[in-house]
């Protein structure tokens, strides 16, 4: 009965398991803002800036890749000019990317 108990006995381990899994815990988040969430707000605030930016004449790339030149905006929609006399209506968060002058 002696052996069993002592047996027992040795196989117990500290009990701080509790603190350093919250610290795990905690640190993996602070990575993940580091590595995930910090880098999306950067890349949200700039497409904001090049969205403010936009004026009539700007030749700029929307997300499905077609170029266009900016030839008028109105509230959320922009009309882009992608050939002669060819006009489409886009959004304006679809425009991705913003043209040197004359790339067109």
């Amino acid at each position: 009965m002696n052996i069993i108990s002592n047996a027992y006995a040795q196989t117990a381990g500290p009990a701080d398991g509790g603190m350093s899994m919250l610290i795990m815990v905690g640190l993996f988040f602070v990575i993940m803002y580091f590595m995930i969430i910090r880098p999306q707000n950067k890349r949200v605030k700039e497409h904001n800036k090049l969205i403010e930016s936009l004026s009539v004449g700007t030749e700029v790339v929307v997300s499905n890749g077609i170029m266009g030149k900016i030839i008028k905006i109105k509230d959320d929609i922009v009309e882009l000019e992608i050939s002669n006399n060819v006009i489409i209506k886009v959004r304006k968060s679809s425009v991705t990317t913003v043209l040197p002058k004359g790339s067109i």
